[in-house]
């Protein structure tokens, strides 16, 4: 249990680890690639040393220290482990990793943690069957464990229609090369966080293999195209920035982070623009994004997060104490994250004072005047770390489970520590 103290003010200058996503994506990618990769500035969390040890067991060998990653690459040529691969609660190498241990030979079974068996995997399945792969859920119900049994892709034509997770399309895009023809995937309906898939065809293109959009929601990759080993710098992780962004507007301080992008392709970094529309001031550099807290603007106003999901428990917590009412919207496919988030933050909201009132596809927040109380994380990074900025400015606010920010920020706890001077 951690109790946040109140801070009368902050005027700091913040470091964040790299991207989560570009970091896991930059990894699976290094080791299909032909010959040696260096990562500069990756994220060594929970999460990233699952796909580590995945991929190790799939015949990369990979090696960390001084802040790098040297990874030597397959080509392509998977080994089979013969043994469960297993990505605890990490959905992105959970439907990642499916995708790509189908270019190898014989049965792969990939499984994690509880809550990742509730979480959906069956139009990445189905995706699969479609390219000439056996590839089926162990229980039958479209969820984990999973068990494909690879001889390589066919390639062919892949639709998918109103997916809960754009990680089905960037699993599909990242084996595309080595499939026996051309792939070409659609995208009809509702797909959320369709930044991520961006920020995969970006990777992609890094190390040597180039997407073509021919129109917006049909991808073309070319078969024989091959991902070249090279030095790749992550970026800073724009989730992990928004706490920090966010004990700026509650504390109306200064608070600049580190090592951000502002042209990023990361959909985070939208936030920032939520926040100069609630009265903060925002000023960017080459390498670095201030945020200055003013008076929070009051009356409603909505806030569709589709392409921002992990940005709903920041915001959340800015409109517990923002007068008027926050609607957020396009986020139902939030139930199936590390926790149910919507579930969770009403719950918690709820336990602070604050209205919070759970809807198909999102939630409405009435602001108020939180009060102190002990947060249940349910496990969630996320909501731990958003409660604990709001900890900056109310008394008594304590997080249970404070490790499990590990999962995407280890140093968290430390980084928030230099707020206090």
């Amino acid at each position: 249990m951690k109790e946040i103290k109140p801070i009368k003010g902050v005027d700091t200058t913040v470091s964040v680890p790299g991207s989560k996503s570009y970091t896991q994506r930059a990894l699976i990618i290094a080791a299909l690639a032909e010959g040696r990769s260096v990562l500069q500035n990756p994220l060594i969390a929970e999460d990233t040393g699952y796909v580590i040890e995945a991929l190790r067991s799939l015949g990369s060998d990979i090696a960390t220290g001084d802040g790098n990653m040297v990874i030597s690459g397959t080509s392509g040529h998977l080994k089979n482990p013969g043994k469960e691969i297993y990505v605890g609660n990490n959905g992105t190498a959970m439907r990642l990793l499916t995708g790509v241990v189908a270019l190898g030979t014989g049965p792969f079974t990939l499984t994690g943690s509880p809550r990742l068996c509730q979480r959906p995997i069956k139009p990445l399945l189905d995706a699969l069957t479609s390219m000439g792969v056996d590839a089926r859920s162990k229980g039958n119900n479209g969820y984990p464990p999973v068990v494909v049994h690879a001889n390589g892709l066919r390639g062919g034509t892949i639709t998918f229609t109103d997916i809960e997770s754009s990680q089905y399309i960037s699993a599909m895009l990242i084996c595309a090369p080595f499939a026996e023809s051309n792939t070409v995937i659609e995208l009809q309906g509702t797909v959320p966080s369709l930044p991520y898939v961006n920020m995969t065809v970006d990777a992609m293109k890094a190390f040597g293999v180039k997407v073509i959009t021919e129109r917006p929601f049909r991808y073309v990759v070319k078969s024989g195209q091959q991902y070249k080993g090279k030095s790749y710098s992550i970026e800073g992780d724009c989730s992990s920035a928004s706490y920090f962004f966010l004990a700026a507007a509650l504390c109306k301080g200064r608070m600049r982070v580190q090592h951000i992008n502002p042209k990023t392709l990361q959909g985070d970094i939208g936030f920032v623009t939520i926040m100069e529309r609630l009265g903060c001031t925002v000023m960017k550099g080459k390498d670095w994004i201030e945020v200055v807290g003013g008076q929070l603007a009051s009356g409603a106003y909505t806030f569709d997060l589709g392409n921002m999901p992990d940005m709903v428990p920041t915001l959340a917590v800015l409109g517990a104490v923002r007068p008027g009412r926050t609607t957020i919207t396009n986020v139902p496919h939030l139930r199936i994250k590390e926790s149910n988030r919507l579930a969770a933050l009403a719950t918690e909201l709820h336990k602070i004072g604050v209205r919070a009132e759970e809807k198909d596809d999102g939630f409405v927040i009435e602001g108020a005047n939180p009060h102190g109380a002990e947060i249940e994380t349910y496990n969630d990074h996320r909501i731990a770390m958003s409660f604990a900025a709001l900890g900056l400015l109310i008394p008594g606010i304590r997080i249970q489970n404070e490790g499990c920010v590990d999962k995407s920020f280890p140093g968290f706890w430390g980084e928030l520590k230099k707020l206090y001077g």
